[in-house]
């Protein structure tokens, strides 16, 4: 991103979500950590700015509250110029200065000198050190943004930084139940890690993205059908599993890719818990489900705090695919976990914005809600 750019696409993503948002505040502490990492670079040789701007990004991306947006602006400002805690807390008041102290207090964690066999005790200081969340919320953004850019580290430090990601952040990023950090980051990390598994599984989707979408596609309008006779109104999505997630079960079941089926998930927003599980009776009314394969993390979320119906159904040929059913209140949750009490709202504008954003499947596989 063109340094130039400055704070205006950050500005852009929270009069979205937050029209009313401290915009100066904002626009202060960009100016500030600009002027404080003024000189400095990255590896790739960008100006070092552009890392806490991205940061601030992908936090504005899961809808976070301004205070968090400008520690992200400034979370590296103590660690890495001449500002001390002291200057945060007199130009940005407690609350800021806190939260950049705290991520502050993570950086300087030696991952290095650990063993893999410690990636849960580390797991734990994460969080027993973080006063407020926010403070994980945003360092996984901070990590996430460096894997996006691992590309300009050498190959030693990009394997230790990838095998940190694997065991201490993509696990984080699932205890607080903020999936699309999680599989972001595995995929990311496992590029890396077995680049010649990832890019052969990455080939072989490809190969049959075509044929996977006309699917998706068939199955959406079949479900959309199914659920118009009973007088739900519900948007229905579908992605392809992530590329470290097919790799898992491959490995666990012993199987080639081809063997693989349930690729792909197709996922159904309703309003209501209710029409839950009115879909679910559709969908195994209209193909046959999988023994064993049901879920009920309505009735018993998981610990993370995820609620949604899972169910295993035989497409044709006798291919399975997952189906997962929840109301866009545990939509949020589930995309963005412990952040959702920052950031959930009830508009029902708001609610489509977040599935367009949080899961973008493929351009052939939405209803006809997102025309």
């Amino acid at each position: 991103m063109p340094v130039e750019s400055g704070v205006e696409p950050i500005i852009q993503k929270i009069q979205i979500y937050e029209p009313d948002a401290d915009f100066e505040l904002i626009d202060r502490a960009f100016s500030y950590a600009q002027m404080a990492h003024s000189g400095q670079t990255r590896i790739s040789g960008e100006p070092y700015i552009i890392h806490p701007v991205e940061v601030a990004l992908i936090l504005a991306d899961i809808e976070m509250d301004t205070a968090t947006i400008c520690a992200a602006l400034l979370h590296d400002v103590v660690e890495d110029t001449s500002i001390t805690y002291l200057n945060v807390l007199a130009e940005f008041g407690e609350e800021i200065a806190l939260l950049v102290e705290g991520v502050t207090k993570l950086n300087r964690i030696d991952f290095q000198s650990r063993e893999e066999a410690q990636a849960e005790n580390l797991r734990k200081m994460f969080l027993a050190m973080a006063k407020d969340i926010r403070v994980i919320l945003i360092k996984l953004a901070d990590r996430l943004h460096n894997m996006r850019t691992l590309n300009y580290q050498s190959e030693v430090k990009q394997k230790e930084i990838a095998r940190e990601t694997m065991e201490i952040f993509a696990p984080l990023a699932h205890r607080l139940g903020i999936f699309r950090f999680k599989w972001e980051l595995e995929d990311l990390a496992f590029a890396y890690l077995n680049s010649d598994m990832y890019y052969e599984i990455a080939k072989r989707l490809k190969q049959k993205r075509r044929e996977r979408e006309d699917y998706v596609h068939e199955l959406i309008e079949q479900i959309k059908s199914g659920l118009e006779q009973i007088g739900i109104k519900a948007d229905i999505a579908g992605r392809p599993k992530n590329i470290y997630s097919i790799y898992r079960k491959m490995i666990k079941q012993g199987k080639d890719i081809d063997e693989i089926y349930d690729k792909i998930a197709i996922r159904v927003i309703v309003n209501e818990v209710p029409e839950c599980y009115g879909v679910l009776g559709i969908v195994h009314t209209m193909w046959r489900p999988l023994p064993g394969r049901f879920k009920d993390y309505i009735a018993t979320p998981k610990y993370n705090m995820y609620q949604s119906l899972h169910t295993t159904v035989l497409g044709k040929g006798g291919e399975p695919f997952e189906v997962q059913i929840r109301t866009w209140e545990m939509h949020s949750s589930s995309e963005y976990g412990i952040a959702a009490h920052w950031r959930y709202k009830e508009e029902s504008s708001l609610r489509k914005r977040i599935l367009m954003r949080s899961w973008p499947g493929c351009g052939r596989c939405w209803n006809g809600s997102r025309k």
